[in-house]
């Protein structure tokens, strides 16, 4: 049985769901939430398998809940619920360890093939997120890094792994930049090792620092 946590402010949102889900035999909502803060006390106290988390809620917003919950309790799957499809959200819940988003205007049966596919490990990434996320990418790649400065320790980083350093910055794992770059995980381990070699650490959050002195000081 698929244990699910529903975090929504609105009524209508949290019940529709709920009912959808609950007409599922293997699936049971435990648990629905008004605000973030809720969320991650229920996720404490029923151990979902999955939250279903939207973003702007009171008293805690669905963002903050996410990091706490990914904190605490790392195994629990947190899809965002959202009909924002902007910048400063969606690199807020990459970033802060989403597994995925779920878009308020889905179809009902694609609600619930979401939360199958996220439980067997898939990254839930919607083409309108996917999309803004390249967008964002290909916006920023010609201009966050400091050219003298790479010209000064003898680096050169082709375009691909330009990208994949700043989703590494912005603190994105290696299924989160696949998924983003359209990439197989393997591909990008291969990718992250050889930027690993070129900067001269094995260490994620050493290589991180380093990475983020490598950008124009208005992109740090």
């Amino acid at each position: 049985m698929v244990r699910i946590v529903i975090a929504d402010d609105q009524r209508l949102m949290r019940e529709g769901l709920q009912t959808i889900l609950q007409l599922e035999d293997d699936m049971e909502v435990v648990c629905t939430a008004e605000n973030g803060r809720e969320a991650y006390e229920a996720a404490g106290i029923h151990r979902p398998h999955i939250v279903l988390m939207d973003i702007k809620m009171p008293v805690m917003d669905g963002i903050e809940s996410l990091k706490l919950i990914k904190r605490d309790y790392p195994k629990t799957i947190v899809l965002i619920l959202t009909t924002f499809a902007e910048d400063k959200y969606i690199v807020g819940a990459m970033a802060g360890g989403a597994d995925g988003f779920l878009l308020k205007d889905i179809a009902a049966e694609r609600v619930v093939q979401t939360v199958r596919e996220a439980m067997v490990g898939e990254l839930m990434l919607p083409p309108a997120i996917a999309a803004k996320l390249a967008s964002r990418l290909t916006a920023n790649e010609s201009y966050d890094f400091d050219e003298s400065k790479l010209q000064g320790m003898g680096l050169y980083f082709t375009e691909r792994e330009r990208k994949i350093i700043l989703l590494l910055i912005e603190g994105y794992s290696n299924k989160q930049i696949a998924v983003t770059l359209f990439m197989s995980e393997g591909t990008v381990r291969n990718y992250v090792s050889v930027i690993y070699g070129k900067i001269g650490t094995n260490d994620r959050r050493a290589a991180v620092g380093i990475m983020k002195e490598l950008l124009l000081s208005d992109y740090r």
